[in-house]
């Protein structure tokens, strides 16, 4: 789920969130959220789904293609019937690359296969689906792989925390982590109330969801206040794919 940051992935993350490649000025007339899940965990559907649900909203669930069926560190995976579940009841399939690398350290031309495996991997399972969407494994982006991915897809979501309003950078959304590790109400609710001042678009991340998560994941109780908190603003909870057609419209 994660790795330790070296001093070069600062470096070239530093340079990616100051080389915008992909501008739009937002067309939003009131805010936004999006609740996504990275790699995804089984429990993110089967817990977090329903609370998700529960409020109203629909979830984007960044898909790893060779996370499908597997047990991990401890943690279950999705598997095909998973999969098709959520996208039958509305939720996005974002693409998180087929082998979940390192993206920085991989040549450009073996991230493009990848890439197109990740894809041919759901179609194979869901039919003529368009994978919208994209999130970088780990959070980690360069200068050259920022700029590849915005060519692939519509929007891609790091993890450099901010609220996304004015002129969004779709080639790296700033995101809001739901993360055990980082989490407090305080922080979420005056970011939410910064969203709602802004008439922007947040977008929460994280992993898991269970009573005892990971340190990348949540409890259902984090996921839950976050949800509760965006929906009593009055802010509308949607996949990214749909929030990114609002904003873009």
């Amino acid at each position: 789920m994660g790795k330790p940051f070296t001093f070069r992935d600062r470096l070239v993350n530093w340079a990616s969130r100051r080389m915008p490649v992909k501008w739009a000025r937002s067309r939003l007339t009131g805010p936004v959220a999006s609740i996504t899940f990275d790699d995804f965990p089984r429990s993110a559907w089967t817990a977090g789904g329903p609370i998700v649900e529960r409020f109203g909203g629909r979830a984007t669930y960044f898909t790893a293609g060779r996370f499908c069926g597997i047990r991990e560190e401890g943690i279950d995976y999705y598997d095909a019937d998973d999969l098709r579940a959520l996208h039958a009841a509305g939720h996005e399939v974002g693409s998180h690359t087929y082998f979940h690398q390192h993206v920085p350290e991989v040549r450009s031309s073996e991230l493009l296969a990848d890439a197109r495996r990740n894809a041919d991997f759901v179609r194979g399972i869901l039919g003529e689906v368009e994978l919208s969407s994209f999130a970088f494994p780990f959070g980690d982006v360069s200068p050259r792989t920022k700029l590849l991915f915005s060519r692939l897809y519509p929007c891609c979501r790091g993890i450099r925390p901010g609220i996304n309003a004015g002129l969004l950078d779709l080639g790296q959304l700033w995101a809001v982590s739901l993360e055990v590790r980082h989490w407090t109400a305080e922080r979420i609710e005056q970011q939410v109330a910064e969203a709602k001042a802004r008439n922007g678009w947040i977008v929460f991340f994280t992993h898991d969801v269970s009573e005892t998560p990971a340190p990348y994941g949540s409890t259902p109780a984090i996921l839950e206040h976050a949800l509760r908190t965006v929906t009593e603003a009055g802010i509308e909870v949607l996949p990214v794919r749909d929030a990114l057609r609002r904003a873009t419209a």
